[in-house]
This record gives structure tokens, sequence and C-alpha cells, in this order.
């Protein structure tokens, strides 16, 4: 199969950006973030980065800093202009609700003034509830969707249950409701239940930040509410399933009849749980953690209900601080930004008003960001790699001399029916019901979270549409959909330096192009290999080839389990196999790629690099980052993707890697051949 010219493609790339922009990203590899001192072969990231490393300073106010984060930096700064100039819209319009939306959310003054009197309806339900029975429905008034399983998003912690809209995993073209678990105020269960001094001392910092924030909203009993919410937060995390399993998709299939719920968890009136929740015509759910469903609905029932009203109030506040007085931002940010993050200073105010206002109008932002940053040739440009990358994915596919003819057939079915999308939806998000008001912060962040719930129950009894976007076109990242076999690269990741149309093929092959290849081979990792073509949860593949793939994952845990970020920690080779292995497949995809475009050689040299070395180079470079301790510490174990330093290593398991440098036994990374992980 021939593939055109990745050059062509790149070349039209031309990104409407300011002259500022266009000049902070040079093209090519960054030589001098290079540290040649090092060996590549002993530590490829610090060969690559350490000039740089030596150099940066994580700014005050982020808990990490690398290539991403700049990107990250500068559509911020972007979309506050667009924003900024939404303000002056026509009234009514989509525009002018986005430029209200950032106006409520600046006027500190007017939340000062106001105090918790936006909030107060919602206190007052919460206080006026009686019995477990208007619990269970206050539960359910508060369920909302914005988690993902699937893709290893965090899931809503602030909620006692949340819920995944989604097509069935048996039943492709059909919407069906999941429900997950939720109620933990801190990242994860092992905070509160991990057995180290760090821990302790962590859990001894959020019992004073929930006393304060009762002291805040005037309880004389603060600190007795506080431990209170906390042993209740311990109780939950006890029942919840740890990372690893919430990641196992075979483990997230049971189905339940709506009626079975009383039987199979106990103790939750589900009847008014679900009636609150506008669920109650559903007739089956996704229960993806069965044990902490039952666990948490046990507890709904023995726990006293004075504990549980007090864990609500304060959720309400913990979830709308941002949009409360200053004290209370200031405590919440004191706690899960300085403490567990790690992060010295909050943000400026307008940058946070930028991000909140592209999470509660999210496309009616991404409309003003691609008509100003995204035109259609560079859509155009972006398809045309896609499509590349998927040939080049194909091609890989019948070289693979493990797998059986009919495997790869089924393979090869499913990388044919990838839904991609390039910059934007085909379709955007009407926003025309949902009202916005520039001086109701708090009650916008409410209508937006409400309105994107009705929107996802409104899908139930209407077609799966593949076409829908997970993310908003200004977000710096992109993601694989396994259940709808659907890519979604957002615009604001494609672009410099990610993507930068004066740089050599080899070098936005290696960065974009294995950005690209990583959100294919998704639908090839541990969990979307159990996905076929249509989006149905079954194993399409013959045991023998399906067992060598296991073996091969189980290799690749193996190896990055082995790394140690600190003497006590080390990184969780299962949690982060799915991102690893579509790291390692897509970055072989893009070495095909790279290689194809320039006729099946090595590309031309620049920059006294080879071809090859440019390749490699701008893989390890666009994972560029540095880490304050506490949210590396929060990343390991929380997170499904393993820390960008070791995301670069990768390289240690292609053989052009150790030609390109070279790399030779006795090296710290060297592998011999027959340990190097081969995937796709």
């Amino acid at each position: 199969m021939k593939l055109r010219s990745l050059t062509a493609a790149v070349a039209l790339a031309l990104f409407t950006l300011p002259a500022t922009a266009q000049t902070s990203f040079p093209p090519g590899v960054d030589l001098a973030g290079m540290d040649r001192a090092v060996a590549p072969g002993d530590d490829f990231f610090a060969y690559a980065n350490g000039g740089w490393e030596k150099t940066a300073e994580i700014p005050a106010d982020r808990s990490s800093w690398g290539t991403s984060a700049q990107l990250v930096e500068k559509t911020t700064a972007e979309v506050s202009e667009l924003v900024k100039t939404a303000q002056t819209a026509k009234p009514g319009t989509e525009a002018r609700k986005v430029g209200d939306y950032y106006t409520a959310f600046m006027d500190a003054a007017r939340l000062e003034q106001l105090g918790l009197k936006p909030l107060r309806p919602a206190l007052a339900r919460i206080a006026a509830i009686k019995d477990k029975a208007g619990l269970a429905a206050e539960f359910g008034r508060e369920l909302r969707t914005d988690v993902d399983p699937i893709n290893n998003t965090n899931f809503r912690t602030d909620h006692l249950f949340g819920l995944f809209v989604e097509q069935g995993l048996h039943s492709p073209g059909v919407y069906a409701p999941y429900l997950l678990q939720g109620g933990l105020g801190m990242p994860d269960r092992e905070y509160y239940l991990a057995d180290t001094p760090r821990m302790a001392k962590l859990r001894e910092a959020y019992r004073a930040h929930l006393t304060k924030l009762f002291t805040l909203m005037g309880r004389k009993d603060a600190a007795a509410a506080a431990q209170r919410v906390f042993d209740l937060e311990t109780a939950i995390a006890r029942v919840h399933a740890p990372r690893g399993e919430s990641e196992d998709i075979q483990k997230a299939d049971n189905r339940w009849a709506r009626a079975a719920f009383a039987t199979k968890a106990p103790g939750l009136d589900w009847t008014g749980f679900f009636a609150a929740a506008g669920l109650a015509a559903r007739p089956e759910f996704y229960v993806w953690h069965p044990k902490a469903t039952a666990g948490e609905a046990a507890l709904v029932a023995s726990q006293p209900l004075a504990a549980w009203k007090d864990y609500l109030a304060l959720r309400q506040v913990e979830h709308h601080a941002a949009v409360l007085p200053k004290a209370f931002d200031d405590e919440h940010f004191a706690f899960f930004g300085q403490v567990l993050s790690g992060t010295p200073q909050q943000q400026v105010r307008w940058k946070r008003a930028v991000n909140a206002t592209s999470g509660g109008i999210g496309q009616g932002v991404g409309k003003l960001y691609v008509a100003k940053y995204f035109p259609p040739a560079s859509k155009r440009a972006v398809e045309a790699m896609v499509k590349d990358l998927v040939a080049a994915f194909d091609k890989r596919i019948d070289g693979l001399d493990w797998m059986a003819p009919a495997t790869k057939a089924e393979a090869k079915k499913k990388l044919s029916t990838l839904k991609v999308g390039v910059g934007y939806p085909d379709r955007w998000v009407d926003y025309s019901a949902l009202k916005v008001s520039p001086a109701e912060a708090l009650a916008n962040q409410d209508r937006a979270e409400a309105f994107d719930y009705r929107r996802s129950l409104a899908k139930f009894g209407h077609p799966v549409d593949r076409s829908e976007w997970a993310m908003n076109p200004q977000l710096v990242n992109a993601v694989n959909l396994p259940v709808k076999n659907a890519l979604n690269f957002p615009a604001a990741i494609l672009q410099a330096p990610k993507f930068n149309p004066a740089a050599p093929t080899a070098v936005n092959c290696g960065d974009i192009g294995a950005i690209i290849g990583h959100e294919i081979s998704h639908s090839f990792d541990d969990q979307g290999a159990q996905f076929d073509s249509q989006g149905r949860l079954r194993n399409w593949w013959t045991p023998a080839d399906f067992s060598h793939f296991q073996a091969s994952g189980k290799a690749l845990a193996e190896q990055f389990s082995a790394y140690r970020p600190f003497p006590d920690l080390a990184l969780k080779g299962e949690q982060e196999l799915s991102e690893n292995i579509a790291d390692i497949a897509g970055l072989n995809a893009s070495y095909d790629a790279y290689r194809l475009a320039n006729g099946g050689k090595e590309g031309p040299s620049a920059q006294g690099l080879t071809g090859d070395q440019q390749f490699f180079l701008a893989f390890a470079q666009a994972w560029r980052s540095k880490y304050r301790e506490a949210q590396l510490r929060q990343q390991v174990i929380t997170d499904g993707h393993a820390p960008a330093p070791w995301r670069a290593l990768t390289v240690r398991n292609m053989d052009a890697w150790y030609q390109a440098f070279p790399v030779k036994p006795g090296d710290k990374l060297y592998l011999a051949p027959k340990d190097r992980v081969r995937v796709w």
C-alpha cells in the first residue's frame, strides 16, 4: 500500500498563529535543550532534554511544566482574548453566553458580596432531608455525567455515583447507562487507606482542610463535623475498587436490571434515586463497580443520616469553591493545589475563568477558537496525516508473523471502520436552551452541568452518533473512544510545537505523528483490542494470538513497573498498560509512515542529525516535563499514563533506536532483542 507523502500534508498546515507564537517554537530538534554529556543508551530522556531540565523552572502556578504545558499556556492566552471579545457580542447570541459566563466568573467583588447566598437553596434542601428516602433522592438529583472510565479519566469524586452514557458493550448503535463508584474527596482510595507516613500526613492535612471549610460555613462543631465526613469517606474508600480493577473492561461488564438493584445493592432507595436522576425509564444499567455499588448502598443504610447531610453540604461547598468568596476558594487551593499537588501559587483568576468557561460552554468556546486558529487547510492536512498513519498501521498488521489470518482480517476490518474527528466536531452542540447570566457565576456552573446531564439523558432511544466529540477543540489533548471505535484530535494540539509546518517530516512524525499513532493504537491496546469493529465487546482473536498478545502486555507491564521515580514508589505497569501499549504501537506506526514518506529510506539529515535521530529525539522532546514531587506521586498513584520522562523510554523497545545512536550492550537502557516488547 503506497502512502501519500507526509511532507505534502505538513506543508498544508499553515496555522493562523500570532507572530510571537510562530517564533516561540522553532522548527526541528531543540539542540540547546539536549545534554550530550549523557549517553543516549543510559538515559535517553536526559540526553534529549537534560539541557532544558537544568534551566527550566516550573511556574509558581503549575504543578508540572513542559512542552505540552507551554502549549496549554499559549492556547489559554488565545482563548482569553476570544472570550473577552465575546463579552460585547450581541445579547442572546451563543458568543455572548460565552462572554457572560466569563464575566460572571471574573466578578470576584460580587462573589464576595453574595457570600454563601447562591448556595443557600442547595444547603437548605440538604438540611431539610428527614430520612434515608430523602437522602436517596438527593443523591439522584446530584448525579452527573462527567466520567469516562474507558478512557482512564478521573472519576468524579464529589458525588456518590457517576453516570456515563455511551454505546452498550454488547449493543452497537444503542446508548446505555453506566453507573460508577464515586464519593471521595481525595483523588483515590489509597489516600485514605495506604499505611505510609506520607499518606498519614496527607490525611491529617485533609481533616484540617475539612475543619476549615466547616468553620467558614459557620459551623460551631466544625472539627466534629469534619471528622464525621472523613470517617464516612474512609468507609467509602474501603469499598471502592482499586484503580487497576477499574480499568479492566471485563470486570465492568455487569448488566443489572433496574429492579435488581434492591437485592444486589440493598440499603439505598434505588427507586427514589433513579426517579430523581431521571433514569426511572431505563430498564438496565452497566454497573462498572458492582462491589463498590453494593458497598456504598450499604453505607447509606448503616451510616447516620446526620453524617451524610454533613457530607452533602461539604461536597456542595467544595464543588463550588471557585465561585464562592475568596476564603473558600483559597482554602480549596491550599489543600488540593498546595498540599496534594505541591503548587505554590494559585493561577490568576483570568486563567481559571477561561478554564471554567471552557468547562461550562465548551463547544461555544471551541467554535470561536477554530474560527480564528484552525483554518480548513489545517484540518485537511492533519486528516491526510491520520490517513497515512492508519495505512502504516494496516501494513504493520500485514507483517505480524505471530498473528493468524483470521485475526488479521478482524483487526484490519476494525482499522478500516475508525471514525476520525480532526480539529472540531461535524455538528456543534446547540446551547440555545442554556441560560447564562453575567451576574450568576454559581448558577451558571449548575445550569451548565445540568444542561450537559440532560443532553446525555436525551441520547436514550436515539441511534449512537459516532461523530460526537468527547473533547473540546481548545483542549491540548487527544482521545480514542473504543466503544465507538472513534478518535478525536482537538485543534489545540494540532499546532507548533506538536505539529510545525516548517519542521522536517522526521520531526513531525516523531511528535504529532506518534500522538496520532498512539490514539489509533488505543483501538488495539489491552482494553481496545477486546472491542470489534462495531464497538461490541467481543473476543475476535484466536486463542493462540490472544495468548501471545497478553504475554507481550505482561512483559511491558513488568518493564514499566521496574522504573522507580522515588525509592519508595514504583510505576504501576498494569495500571498504565493501555497507554504504554499505545505508545509502542503508535511510535512504530509513525516510524513506518516517516520511512515510507521518504521512499522507504531514512529521511534527510538536518541540524547535524540523521533522519532517524531527529525522529527519536522529537519523540523524547515531546515528553519534555518536570514535576513537583507531590504531583508526580499523585500521578503515579492515580493516573493510567506513565509520567512523561518514562514514556520517552518507549524507544528502547525499537530496533531502529539502537541503530540510530547507537546503543550497545552495557548501556543502562539496553535490552537484548529477545527482551524488546513487540506488540503491533
